[in-house]
């Protein structure tokens, strides 16, 4: 699939923001932002490569480089690195489906026009990838669900959403690594940890990782 040229444009003094976007959130073009952050990270002066949904925050050192320097490098990356360089880990995670930690199960299936047991079928037969990491520490934003199973945000925020809630939020997935507010719908829960402070390496997962869902069980 060919993708198209990006935007680059100035975030603050010392960082770029690469928007690959074409409208709709693109698989292909986000494989690109993942290999093209690795290779960015080359780069003479360039601290830090963040990738977002289909675009990439790059941090650089003013002292050692300059921005359009610096753009015209991610340019050339952009056109010449290979967007399957990336090869991410394959995750399974178990999901207990519904009941109390999963209180919009059955809002879901309904929007949805399914019933429950086709509704969790559907989203345990996809494999998600890990778009990007952001929000909080650890929060994965999952492409890859089915389209039938999308479901725009709530109007009102939950204030309190538990630490391994897995959230449906427009047309992606995603699971708290933490009890923090959320405005995405809750469908399931897992007891896998996402995020640990004290460890060597605290994020369980990275851009490009591979994730299916087991159903662990179904509570309508």
């Amino acid at each position: 699939m060919v993708v198209g040229t990006p935007h680059i444009s100035l975030a603050g003094s010392s960082a770029l923001l690469l928007d690959g976007a074409q409208g709709a959130f693109d698989d292909a073009t986000q494989e690109l932002v993942w290999a093209v952050a690795n290779a960015a990270l080359t780069l003479e002066g360039v601290r830090e490569a963040v990738p977002g949904m289909n675009n990439l925050l790059v941090v650089f050192d003013p002292l050692a480089t300059d921005a359009h320097g610096v753009g015209d490098q991610l340019m050339s990356l952009w056109t010449c690195t290979d967007a399957h360089a990336v090869a991410g880990t394959h995750h399974t995670i178990p999901l207990s489906y519904g009941g109390a930690r999963g209180e919009d199960l059955a809002g879901w299936a309904a929007h949805c026009g399914l019933s429950v047991d086709e509704t969790v079928r559907r989203h345990a037969a996809t494999t998600y990838s890990v778009a990007a990491i952001g929000a909080m520490p650890g929060f994965p934003y999952l492409s890859g669900l089915d389209p039938r199973l999308a479901w725009a945000r709530r109007s009102t925020p939950r204030l309190k959403v538990a630490e391994g809630a897995v959230i449906i939020g427009g047309a992606q997935a995603g699971i708290m690594p933490m009890t923090a507010p959320s405005g995405w719908h809750i469908i399931g829960h897992t007891d896998v940890k996402l995020f640990r402070a004290e460890a060597e390496l605290p994020v369980l997962l990275r851009p490009g990782d591979k994730i299916r869902f087991e159903i662990a069980g179904i509570e309508a």
